[in-house]
């Protein structure tokens, strides 16, 4: 259909800036996942790992530039903005889309951005926002 095709023109003409947002990538490798464009998500997924904050535990999430994450205190572990919540969801869910099963690597790999996730609910099994 003309109107997919031109969509992802636009969609590859912005992944193809040299500049693009952290949020932005994760949304253009989800997208390039869905549409079958491998290459494009391999390289939107190469370059978001260059950009992934590495825990102590081994957990793996993205946040956007210049927000430091706060310190967590004795008896209440901060929570990150939702913002980040939902970058990180769409750089897993972009791990988890492709047209073949995952690779056993991209899997481990994606475990630890899960396990960041999860550790970002609420007592009541949901999140800061519906975001």
């Amino acid at each position: 259909h003309s109107v997919v095709r031109n969509a992802l023109f636009c969609l590859e003409t912005a992944a193809n800036q040299k500049e693009n947002h952290v949020y932005t990538k994760a949304l253009l490798a989800y997208a390039f996942a869905l549409a079958g464009n491998k290459e494009k998500r391999k390289a939107l997924l190469d370059s978001l790992e260059e950009d992934a904050v590495r825990k102590e535990d081994g957990s793996v999430h993205w946040q956007r530039p210049g927000k430091e994450p706060q310190a967590d205190l004795p008896f209440h572990r901060h929570r990150a903005p939702s913002a980040e919540v939902e970058m990180t969801a769409y750089v897993l869910l972009a791990h988890l889309t492709s047209q073949s099963a995952p690779a056993q690597e991209e899997l481990s790999f994606a475990s630890l951005i899960a396990k960041w996730i999860s550790s970002q609910q609420n007592p009541n099994g949901g999140f800061s926002s519906t975001q």
